[in-house]
């Protein structure tokens, strides 16, 4: 079916990753955040792409069939893993493409309930430092697909990381500024692990991972419960998620609902989080003015 699909398609007309006069590598990423981080590594010398759009679902996309005509004629696939891209494994099965995962020797946290409890919890970007993992591993396909260019992907990956200490510097301070009673983050996704882990938040969240139920009563209860009994002022949900079931616990509870959180994707280049260091950097500030009453929405 997929031979039939990529035929059809490619009689009616060339691939986007062939349409242009150029002979660079070609790079897709699951996500948009990845696609970032490797073009900060790749520089002029590849072409990245992400296979999902801004503001996609990541944990249970469905591939189109144009995905898969982009897929094939990719030079390289490079994905997070650790059970994000549910649909990954399946997608990639019948192309002949050579892919990465991208958190290999990250230090993991696992899914503490759910149906995958136990594993690891898949959002490690969310730690600048575990980021700095991703990159090395961006680094290392990028040389072995193009060892041409190793010494400038090497270059680029030092810079990058500079860049991202020093953003993960700026997270710590912002978070430290939450009064210790204060300091509990509560999310729609428990996509904030590392992050909490990083800055010492305490974490709180209605499902685990997206590709659970989402938003049942059980969940609700639990987290009124908590928001009621911690006092918390403010509660947050993710901007590619649907925010319903947090607007019910900050209505029972009396807290703000605080600006949207960014995880799974950018914003478009003209929306608050067009980079990945942007997104760490809204996502700090948003949860200060939240918890310390200096910000939210209706």
């Amino acid at each position: 079916m997929l031979g039939i699909v990529l035929a059809a398609l490619a009689a009616c007309g060339t691939s986007p990753a062939t349409q242009l006069d150029d002979d660079r590598p070609v790079v897709l990423t699951t996500f948009t955040v990845l696609a970032d981080m490797a073009r900060n590594v790749a520089g002029e010398h590849a072409r990245v792409e992400s296979i999902t759009r801004v503001g996609a679902e990541i944990h249970e996309y469905e591939p189109t069939p144009s995905d898969l005509v982009r897929a094939q004629a990719a030079d390289l696939l490079l994905a997070n893993g650790m059970n994000l891209e549910l649909w990954f494994e399946q997608f990639t099965d019948p192309l002949d493409v050579p892919t990465r995962v991208v958190t290999e020797g990250v230090e993991t946290i696992p899914v503490a309930s759910g149906d995958y409890a136990g594993r690891p919890n898949p959002h490690a970007w969310m730690s600048p430092d575990e980021a700095l993992v991703y990159v090395d591993n961006i680094r290392d396909a990028l040389s072995e697909l193009d060892p041409d260019h190793a010494a400038d992907y090497a270059a680029n990956a030092e810079a990058y990381q500079a860049e991202i200490t020093e953003i993960g510097e700026f997270l710590r301070a912002e978070l430290a500024t939450v009064p210790e009673e204060q300091r509990v983050l509560v999310t729609c996704e428990g996509a904030f692990s590392y992050l909490a882990r990083d800055t010492g938040l305490t974490e709180k969240y209605l499902w685990p991972m997206n590709a659970e139920g989402e938003g049942t009563p059980q969940q609700i209860a639990s987290v009124v419960e908590f928001v009621r009994e911690h006092n918390v002022p403010a509660v947050f949900c993710e901007s590619t998620v649907n925010d319903s079931a947090q607007r019910q616990v900050a209505r029972e509870t009396g807290a703000v609902l605080g600006e949207p959180l960014y995880v799974d994707s950018l914003s478009d280049a003209n929306g608050p989080v067009p980079t990945y260091l942007d997104l760490l950097r809204h996502d700090a500030e948003a949860i200060v003015a939240g918890l310390t009453g200096q910000g939210g929405r209706s």
